[in-house]
């Protein structure tokens, strides 16, 4: 299993200006739709293909819009070796600002 955390404790560890390694697995479309600024978008369906562009060594808190999609790319992840947090809730959770477009 892996570890999870909050929108609301996500969105307090930004606004304490902490840097997170955020990546959002979900589709463009939805990216485009309102994103956390400061996400990277990492599309689930393209998830084994690019997994070598993220960071082995960070500690990453994986997004998507409810939290299920987030909560299989963690296991994929982590099965990988990464170190993988999922965001429980996802979007639809998350109240702090959103960006819109690529």
């Amino acid at each position: 299993m892996f570890p999870e955390i909050t929108p609301e404790e996500v969105e307090g560890l930004l606004n304490e200006g902490q840097q997170l390694n955020l990546i959002d697995v979900r589709e463009i479309d939805e990216w485009e739709s309102g994103h956390i600024k400061e996400a990277s978008s990492l599309p689930l369906s393209e998830l084994q293909e690019r997994v070598n562009e993220l960071d082995k060594d960070a500690d990453l808190i994986i997004v998507c819009r409810s939290g299920n999609r987030s909560g299989r790319a963690c296991e994929f992840l982590q099965a990988q070796g990464y170190k993988v947090t999922n965001m429980t809730g996802g979007m639809l959770q998350w109240q702090g600002e959103v960006e819109f477009g690529a």
